[in-house]
């Protein structure tokens, strides 16, 4: 009687190191994807868990950019800073990908509005881009009129409760600082030296921690447990 294998996906979002025993023994398991498209990867990505996405990439060979049938990359589910840091700038995700409707991962999370702060983080990567392009077309004499950029703040409170076997904590913020992130990236000088310190001043603030809502974290924790049990 052949035994039956744990699901993954469950797996992927309760007990990552589990997961990576599991695929160690069946590695073919690593490039499962659900009937959505939705890979072991985007739920790494939603859950936070670094460990067993930088292990489903360099050790089972996984596209980092695997796209599920809306043509969203893992990049589209990130919750938090730490993890877009970890998809962009140490395993090279593309940020440029388009879905289904067009939009890149930024484009859609300022438009839903869940995670501001990953939203601004993607807008400055691509700010920063933008600006290096424009410099190295300028020539060597050329300067951007500003640096800032958001991936330098370093806090412990965005890591603490990463690769754990439970869910992890997101970015979860208050509406009023959210309206203060939309504000100031709708403003027609956000690029400039002035608007581009504001931002680096508000996502200080937020993870320090004072803007985060608890009725909005209990919340998010719900959405993540009815994500698993559709899943089951």
């Amino acid at each position: 009687m052949t035994q039956q294998l744990p699901n993954p996906f469950l797996l992927a979002a309760d007990n990552p190191s589990q997961l990576i025993t599991l695929l160690r023994a069946h590695p073919a398991l690593a490039t499962s994807q659900d009937w959505t498209g939705y890979s072991l990867l985007h739920a790494a990505s939603s859950y936070s868990h670094q460990t067993l996405l930088r292990s489903l990439v360099t050790d089972f060979h996984v596209n980092i950019d695997i796209r599920d049938y809306d043509d969203e990359t893992p990049l589209f589910s990130c919750e938090t800073i730490e993890m877009a840091r970890c998809l962009v700038e140490e395993l090279g995700a593309d940020w440029r990908v388009r879905n289904k409707e067009g939009m890149t991962a930024r484009e859609k999370i300022e438009e839903e509005g869940d995670w501001p702060l990953v939203g601004a983080y993607l807008r400055d990567v691509e700010s920063n881009s933008t600006t290096a392009s424009t410099t190295a077309a300028a020539g060597p004499h050329s300067q951007s009129k500003f640096s800032v950029n958001v991936t330098t703040i370093d806090d412990p409170t965005t890591t603490a409760n990463t690769d754990t076997n439970g869910p992890a904590e997101t970015d979860v913020v208050d509406p009023a600082f959210k309206a203060r992130i939309e504000s100031l990236a709708a403003r027609p000088d956000f690029q400039g030296e002035e608007s581009q310190k504001e931002l680096r001043n508000l996502v200080t603030e937020a993870v320090r921690g004072h803007v985060i809502s608890p009725a909005r974290e209990q919340e998010g924790a719900m959405e993540r447990d009815s994500v698993r049990q559709r899943r089951e």
